[in-house]
């Protein structure tokens, strides 16, 4: 991963709003959930969750997929595995180099 699209994704999650609908929609796994079912849970209107949605979608971490009349929405957890991964790829590195030098 490039440390552009990291940054972008903590972007995107680093408003409240968004990191609420995030972990909403990670709580309802790979089935996602309806945006009415968001709104809802947020209490937010319409149109401010579908501005919070399309930033999260802009950054890969949400998928959106019309089941029927119903626009669902699903966590990216290849793109959520992916940005922890990086976030962790060092983690520690520094402490391991100093004990083999000791």
């Amino acid at each position: 991963m490039k440390l552009e699209s990291a940054a972008a994704q903590l972007e995107a999650l680093g408003n409240p709003t968004r990191l609420a609908i995030y972990r909403i929609l990670i709580e309802a796994g790979r089935t996602g959930s309806p945006v009415g079912d968001v709104r809802e849970r947020i209490g937010i209107p319409g149109s401010t969750l579908s501005h919070h949605i399309s930033k999260l979608v802009q950054a890969g971490l949400v998928v959106q997929e019309r089941e029927s009349r119903t626009l669902c929405c699903k966590a990216n957890f290849r793109t959520m595995e992916n940005l922890l991964a990086f976030l962790l790829q060092d983690c520690c590195v520094a402490d391991a180099r100093d004990r083999v030098l000791k």
